[in-house]
């Protein structure tokens, strides 16, 4: 029955344009000439750091902030200047917003309720939108009878009861136990796929952004730093910046010497791009990174490093090691029955190799 009900939530799904949007505090850029294209149907997270404007890029969206200049359209209408409650705009907050002294029902019909939703229809709907969230026969049931995982399905519910077309998330899962926030990261990906609504995702989990998105909006001092899918985001960072806050990395100097380039003593190789101008950096990410026993391959850079410390996790290991310039690397590898043991050991010396294919060379931060 919900299924039915809510099966045509998505079908009038809009696409997002953001052209030249700024927003000033003071002297403070919040949003600096932001232009961002959101396709319809598509979930497109917001990932960055407190402070970076992601949640005010959110805010002008949902049409509770007003930017100095630019505009904004869904689909071929114009935005800037229509009220939140005038733009069919559904809205999950991080402190999900629900009325204590209301059920479940009236908390998740009271969009209806504000529409003059006829009460057979409005029963309907949210017995509908209850069941889309795994909540079926939840509704007489008071909100302080709730679990944090349902508190955040009855607010999902409420933002989707009245099927909007976009649908606007500020860190709705900031507040849920590991174990559950990842379970919930799982049922809301889910749950777009069934629904289709265009959704703009606020978080600054880059796992979490990484396991949800269609797409990433990497966003700091109030711009875009990249625009790109998970897996190009992590393989293909735009700048340092971007590789830094997606994922766990060392940067290593490189010189520059004609077409020779160098870290840490070693001439590189790689097949990547190798932006131009001075200032690159050498990126190492830990499960990048191996040791090597034997003989090196003609297809890796191969860098000498004493070992400082090694940390046994269970699943896998962690072994932090010096280069030959001072700087301190991780090696993240699998572990299996016997491998702990046959690591090298604290002051062990070490060939570190990370392949040509791995080898990602970066400009500087706004590059």
């Amino acid at each position: 029955m919900g299924g039915d009900d809510m099966s045509d939530t998505g079908q009038g799904a809009l696409p997002i344009t953001v052209r030249n949007v700024t927003k000033t505090y003071g002297d403070v850029f919040a949003l600096n000439d932001v232009s961002l294209d959101v396709k319809s149907g598509e979930f497109l997270t917001l990932l960055g750091p407190s402070g970076s404007g992601k949640t005010t890029l959110l805010m002008v969206l949902a049409g509770f902030t007003r930017p100095d200049s630019g505009s904004l359209k869904f689909g071929e209408d114009e935005m800037i200047r229509t009220a939140p409650h005038l733009r069919d705009v559904g809205m999950v907050f991080q402190n999900y917003a629900l009325f204590p002294h209301m059920s479940v029902a009236a908390n998740v019909g009271y969009p209806l309720k504000l529409r003059k939703t006829p009460k057979d229809e409005m029963d309907r709907r949210v017995e509908a939108a209850l069941e889309t969230v795994q909540l079926g026969g939840y509704g007489e049931r008071g909100i302080t009878q709730l679990s944090g995982g349902q508190k955040q399905r009855v607010a999902l519910a409420r933002s989707i009861v009245f099927a909007p077309r976009i649908l606007l998330m500020d860190e709705p899962l900031s507040a849920l136990d590991k174990k559950l926030r990842d379970r919930m990261q799982i049922e809301l990906r889910h749950l777009h796929e069934k629904l289709g609504m265009t959704t703009v995702y606020v978080t600054h989990d880059q796992r979490e952004a990484l396991t949800m998105s269609d797409r990433i909006a990497v966003v700091n001092h109030g711009r875009i730093m990249q625009l790109a899918t998970p897996q190009e985001l992590y393989e293909q960072p735009a700048n340092r910046f971007v590789a830094d806050f997606i994922g766990d990395s060392t940067f290593l100097d490189v010189t520059r010497s004609g077409s020779a380039l160098g870290a840490a003593g070693t001439t590189l190789k790689t097949t990547r791009h190798v932006p131009d101008g001075d200032g690159l950096s050498l990126m190492m990410r830990p499960e990048r990174l191996h040791l090597i026993s034997g003989k090196p391959a003609k297809d890796e850079n191969v860098f000498e490093a004493k070992v400082s410390e090694l940390v046994y996790q269970g699943e896998s290991y962690l072994l932090y090691a010096h280069l030959t310039d001072g700087t301190e690397v991780a090696v993240r590898g699998a572990m299996r029955a016997g491998t702990f043991d046959a690591l090298p050991k604290q002051g062990d010396t070490v060939q570190l190799g990370l392949g040509v294919d791995d080898t990602v060379l970066l400009a500087g931060e706004d590059a």
